[in-house]
């Protein structure tokens, strides 16, 4: 193990060491008051033995000759040592010779020897009581008794304080450091909690505007590809319908096929820009997945098992059916290329209730969580970071365009909601989507019935659209339908053909235009100073000026079928204008 390794786990031990520490410094500085007790009390014993042989030696002769005044005399002569509380001198038989006690100490016969008097017990502590023989000629001939007194233990208190107080105050200032030193390593690890989940927050702020900046140009870029793809579309439509050979059909099939897969990767990446037009309404998620379940096993494959298991009373959601239909087929196509040795797809389904600052990601109610889960080979780190920009892929060349979770991605966050992705190499990914609960209940859907598209017989459109490449063949294509073309390349341009007295039975334009008007605003405008004229709008994709308005919107590439027919059921809604000069039947600017 490294230093830096060891470093954190002693920065840990810090306060246990610190608290042991004060813990040995209050041991130490008990253990040398009681050694320097002991000590005291040794030496006090010892020169209180000096004192009993000394006056022992010197009653000798008193004693020898039973002269008890002499041995007295010798024991008063002890009452200049203020530590001396008593003396006792015995004879052979143990009868007291001479005593000596100081005022209010009592001596009433004598005790064991060595022992405290009766009534003294309690003061024990307090004195050093020893014993010498008196001996004379190789016999002991008496004993003496000397009691001292040791000095009051408040005040060797004090002599011990100016060892144990220091010690005391050390032991404090190391466990205050301790437990400061705890404190502020738990404020650290709180601050280094908080500063991951700022990095984190940042990190997942950085990738919201990365992948904000990627769906803006790509929105971009498909809405000038769609413009694009319009113009080859009716080009194709025009060459078919005017030339007979039949060796350029095939080409011109291949042409087709070639629209209509660049139509299909727009739509993709305006799905990812969340600028796709979208027609939520309220949608029964259980019979929307069950009523699919045919189609995903379709996309599967044999050797994967599908499962679906949906919570009861799941709440409906409010979503564009079509693009929910997508998601859920992109995230199973997907499933279904990471288990090349096959496996389980299972899609799931509960409702929830996030709290209010209870979500990562800002979201807030009832929401309903839609996991579509595989075990296959699963993400890398690097992989799961980049997993939802569109054109990414790990996939083979010609094996997948990497749009597909870019249009979950774009579906969801459209939506209202947001999409979650796990995944560990070697045991699978799961996607959860999390979309809002619709306050509406999902209507039954009937079959539509649509009128035959009729031919425009003669009537009158004017075409406003800028782009120099779409706007001829557009109108073209339109003249092709049976209409007569009035062609404008702004809004303001259009309102000063319809002012200046140019009759139309029908206005179609292109939504983004340049100048202070665009399309919304040209058809709210024309509505309000013409009632009667129908108005049908065109987009590469829908911005948001656009959402919610009243007026039909086509997106770009539009089929001739369905150009034809949408034109046909606005016109059969207005009476038909009569009609303008022939020198007027088409207008180019």
């Amino acid at each position: 193990m490294t230093q830096d390794a060891d470093s954190p786990r002693l920065w840990r031990l810090i306060p246990g060491l610190a608290i042991g520490a004060a813990v040995a410094l209050l041991f130490a500085a008990v253990a040398v008051t009681v050694y320097n007790e002991r000590a005291y009390r040794s030496q006090k014993t010892a020169e209180s033995e000096v004192q009993a042989r000394i006056l022992a030696g010197s009653v000798t002769a008193a004693l020898a000759f039973d002269d008890s005044d002499t041995a007295q005399e010798y024991v008063d002569a002890l009452q200049a040592n203020p530590e001396i509380v008593s003396v006792i001198v015995y004879d052979l038989r143990g009868d007291i010779v001479a005593r000596y006690a100081r005022r209010g100490r009592t001596m009433a016969g004598r005790a064991a020897a060595g022992q405290p008097e009766a009534g003294d017990e309690g003061d024990a502590a307090s004195y050093v009581t020893v014993t010498a023989p008196v001996v004379q000629g190789g016999g002991t001939i008496g004993s003496v008794e000397l009691r001292a007194a040791l000095e009051p233990f408040a005040r060797r208190i004090e002599r011990y304080a100016a060892i144990g107080l220091p010690a005391g105050m050390a032991a404090l200032l190391v466990g205050v450091l301790g437990i400061a030193h705890s404190a502020l390593s738990r404020s650290n690890a709180e601050l280094r909690r908080q500063i991951a989940e700022r990095r984190k927050a940042e990190e997942a702020l950085r990738q919201s505007q990365k992948m904000e900046a990627i769906g803006q140009l790509s929105g971009g870029v498909a809405h000038d590809f769609n413009n694009l793809l319009q113009a080859m579309s009716a080009c194709l439509r025009m060459i078919e319908r005017r030339s007979p050979a039949p060796e350029i059909a095939p080409l011109i099939e291949a042409g087709r096929q070639a629209v209509d897969r660049g139509a299909k990767l727009t739509q993709q990446l305006m799905a990812f820009a969340r600028r796709q037009a979208l027609r939520p309404e309220p949608v029964d998620v259980a019979e929307v997945l069950l009523g699919m379940s045919e189609l995903l096993s379709r996309a599967l494959r044999a050797d994967i098992r599908f499962e679906v298991d949906l919570e009861r009373g799941l709440w409906p959601i409010e979503v564009d059916p079509t693009q929910f239909e997508l998601a859920v087929i992109n995230l199973a196509v997907n499933a279904r290329d990471a288990m090349p040795e096959g496996g389980s797809f299972r899609i799931r389904g509960w409702n929830a209730v996030l709290e209010p600052g209870g979500d990562t990601h800002g979201l807030a109610g009832d929401h309903v969580h839609i996991a579509a889960s595989d075990d296959g080979q699963g993400m890398p780190p690097e992989v799961l970071e980049r997993v939802f920009e569109p054109f990414f892929t790990t996939k083979g060349v010609g094996k997948g365009t990497g749009l597909g979770l870019s249009q979950v991605y774009g579906f969801a966050r459209q939506s209202g909601g947001q999409v979650r992705i796990a995944s560990t190499p070697g045991t699978g990914t799961t996607v959860t989507l999390v979309l809002p609960r619709s306050a509406r209940a999902p209507q039954k859907r009937l079959p539509e019935v649509v009128e035959a598209a009729r031919p425009g017989g003669g009537r009158r459109l004017m075409l406003v659209e800028d782009d120099p490449v779409v706007g001829p063949v557009m109108a073209t294509t339109i003249e092709d339908l049976g209409y007569c073309v009035v062609r404008a390349s702004s809004a303001d341009e259009a309102l000063a053909l319809l002012s200046g007295g140019e009759r139309v039975d029908v206005l179609l334009s292109d939504i983004v235009m340049p100048g202070a008007r665009n399309g919304v605003d040209l058809g709210r405008e024309v509505r309000r100073l013409y009632p009667g004229l129908p108005v049908v709008l065109t987009s590469g994709y829908s911005e948001n000026p656009a959402a919610g308005c009243e007026f039909v919107i086509l997106a770009k590439p539009c089929p001739v079928e369905l150009l034809a027919e949408t034109l046909a059921k606005a016109i059969g809604e207005a009476p038909m204008q009569p009609d303008a000069p022939a020198s007027a039947s088409r207008l180019s600017v």
